[in-house]
């Protein structure tokens, strides 16, 4: 048992297995490890959801602007040069877009947001474990069971080498699974802490939950700093920083901006500065953020470089866009180097296909925000607990944006889809809570 949180997780699944909730959860429980499983489970959930509640989802203005989203997407595919790799990528955003409808509907409740959080640290620990072993004890393991049902590939030493990458394909691939993982153990951990300091009558049981949360923080930290993730590690000092400010705590604002400051003079400041911070800041940290650790770099693999031709593109064909998937070949053919995306979800969404698409998606997406900042801010129904929670959603949500515009996530499947389940629990508490919101207002 790892405390009453962890309890109440179990005992909902004891309880009410029937529901389409609890699968949802068991299969975000086993998808690092087996995304099939996991991805058959979410689709099942979500057909089921959409047969039951069609004329509640279709309703919804923005599940109407995520259709609308869909149609242009397809309208741009059939004007693609390569049309059938156009309509393959459709698969990387469509489906999600069902997913999401479904499971905003579905999730209406902190208590949901808390299961879900739990679940998604606990998953985590079994691939953080592997990638620690793969870096350090050069763990290497082919394993494949039933085709792709259990299907493992795990390089010794790392992808690229010395990097960190578990059962991900790529370092920065598993850091971005690791920062959303991180953001949803702190806001866990940060409640724990504070029910421990209020409720002593449950301490023993809450010790164990804390001590839990602890060491998956702590652990999962650990393994996004030998990511060597620049994107990855910004975004975790960033989400310390977000959570200190919310939490009040200006000693610890100050510690960590006295630590990044010091980063970052020893990475970038005039030589005598530098120097003198590199007694006490590791190479490893410095010589990464300024590329001293990889200082023969084609100035193609640059992200300076892919933004400004991805920019280009979208110039070039700013209605529909070249298609979806055409980046890579576009790219290879200009550069004479293999590169699968730009480095930003948006400058390819606006290449790949134009600027309608591209600036209905973002519009989409700011809607979701600001409707839970709202919530966060005016809801008579939060109580001091579940607004930590909440807030810890609204965070991910914003790494994932800061994620998207150095890297794109949405090629990775697992990590698309914890995206796009965060994304709709944010919308599916938020709605349910405007509608009581609204519901006072009129009584009133």
């Amino acid at each position: 048992m790892l405390g009453a949180s962890l309890n109440k997780v179990f005992y909902y699944f004891k309880s009410r297995w029937q529901s389409s909730w609890n699968y949802s959860l068991w299969a975000l429980l086993i998808f690092p490890l087996s995304p099939l499983l996991g991805a058959v489970t979410i689709g099942f959930v979500s057909l089921i959801t959409w047969v039951k509640q069609y004329r509640k989802i279709s309703r919804r203005p923005l599940n109407r602007g995520f259709a609308l989203l869909s149609v242009l997407l397809i309208i741009t595919a059939g004007f693609a040069q390569d049309k059938i790799a156009a309509f393959l990528g459709l698969f990387n955003l469509l489906p999600f877009f069902l997913v999401f409808a479904a499971h905003s509907t579905l999730i209406k409740t902190f208590t949901q947001l808390r299961q879900m959080s739990w679940i998604v640290v606990i998953s985590s620990m079994p691939v953080v474990i592997i990638g620690l072993g793969q870096l350090f004890l050069g763990w290497s393991l082919k394993f494949q069971f039933l085709w792709i049902v259990l299907d493992w590939a795990i390089a010794p030493g790392g992808n690229p080498p010395g990097r960190i990458a578990s059962l991900f394909l790529h370092a920065n691939t598993f850091a971005a699974y690791l920062v959303i993982v991180f953001i949803l153990g702190v806001g866990l951990w940060l409640e724990n802490y504070q029910q421990l300091r209020v409720k002593s009558q449950e301490a023993f049981s809450a010790n164990l939950s804390l001590i839990f949360l602890t060491v998956a923080v702590i652990t999962n930290f650990i393994a996004l700093i030998f990511t060597s993730s620049r994107n990855g590690w910004a975004i975790a000092i960033f989400v310390c920083l977000a959570y200190a400010l919310y939490q009040g705590w200006r000693i610890l604002v100050g510690g960590v901006a006295a630590i990044v400051a010091s980063i970052l003079l020893a990475a970038f400041a005039p030589s005598p500065v530098a120097q003198f911070f590199r007694q006490y800041v590791p190479a490893f940290f410095w010589a990464r953020l300024n590329d001293d650790m990889y200082p023969d770099r084609p100035v193609a693999l640059m992200r300076k470089t892919q933004w400004e031709f991805a920019w280009s593109l979208t110039q070039q064909h700013p209605w529909t866009g070249w298609g979806l998937r055409s980046f890579s070949g576009l790219y290879k053919a200009q550069m004479q180097i293999p590169l699968g995306h730009p480095h930003n979800l948006f400058l390819m969404l606006s290449a790949e296909t134009g600027f309608p698409s591209t600036f209905l998606f973002c519009g989409l997406l700011s809607w979701i925000l600001i409707t839970g900042i709202q919530l966060l801010r005016k809801s008579k129904y939060i109580n001091t607990e579940d607004r930590l929670i909440f807030f810890s959603y609204l965070l991910a949500f914003v790494g994932w944006i800061l994620l998207n515009t150095v890297d794109v996530t949405l090629f990775d499947f697992r990590l698309n889809t914890l995206s796009w389940l965060i994304l709709a629990a944010l919308c599916g508490v938020a709605h349910r809570h405007n509608q009581q919101d609204r519901l006072t207002s009129d009584q009133n």
